[in-house]
């Protein structure tokens, strides 16, 4: 059963992801009415956001772009920092949504924040204290427990980064309508694209839970 279950998250996973590279591909080839490129829409709701000590880079890679809220840099890929598309405008605000949780002490960025030290320590041993505890399962469940108990921690960071996600493309859309950025038509194009950059995450949670769930059943099995 938790094959079966963990088959279908990884079908849903790779759906998801084709569809939002796909449908990232048809609106980068849809130009912007407005002709701005993506550094120069960052700039400007950062500005109006009354953010002024937040920089907006260019980062190698492909939907690489993301938020560093260390040291204040909002990272576009150059496919959004130079391009003058749909997409490049759905990103690039999306990513100043993040900007401005930050700036506004949005409280569920500020909890995942906090997480993000505990996060990255336990991330590069909580695999092999799984497999380890998964070997010695019928010796000593210490070692499966502690796993599981990490391996929770990660899939709880994950839920947390939901609704982190989903403000920040409200608040992007939000900006891009009000401040006329895009046209009613390149709006409903730019709310679908980050609609299914959010379902990315979704799917992330949904897949660590039941990957969760299936360690806890091993765990439980074995005190039975």
């Amino acid at each position: 059963m938790g094959i079966l279950i963990a088959l279908i998250v990884m079908g849903v996973s790779f759906y998801v992801q084709w569809r939002l590279k796909s449908k990232f591909e048809e609106y980068s080839q849809v130009g912007l009415s407005n002709g701005m490129s993506g550094k120069e829409i960052a700039e400007t709701m950062l500005r109006e956001s009354g953010i002024y000590d937040v920089r907006v880079v260019s980062v190698e890679g492909r939907l690489t772009d993301h938020y560093n809220p260390q040291d204040k840099t909002v990272n576009l890929s150059p496919d959004v920092y130079y391009g003058r598309s749909v997409a490049a405008a759905a990103v690039a605000s999306h990513e100043c949504g993040h900007a401005v949780q930050h700036a506004t002490a949005y409280s569920w960025l500020q909890f995942r924040s906090q997480m993000v030290p505990f996060l990255s320590v336990a991330s590069q041993y909580m695999q092999w204290i799984i497999f380890i505890g998964v070997l010695l399962i019928n010796t000593s469940i210490i070692p499966l427990a502690i796993g599981v108990a990490l391996f929770a921690v990660t899939t709880l960071f994950s839920f947390i980064t939901l609704p982190v996600e989903y403000d920040a493309s409200n608040r992007a859309l939000a900006w891009i309508q009000k401040n006329r950025i895009v046209n009613e038509r390149e709006y409903v194009m730019s709310a679908d694209a980050l609609k299914w950059a959010a379902r990315t995450y979704l799917v992330a949670a949904i897949g660590s839970l039941a990957t969760l769930l299936y360690y806890v059943s091993l765990l439980m099995g074995r005190r039975d």
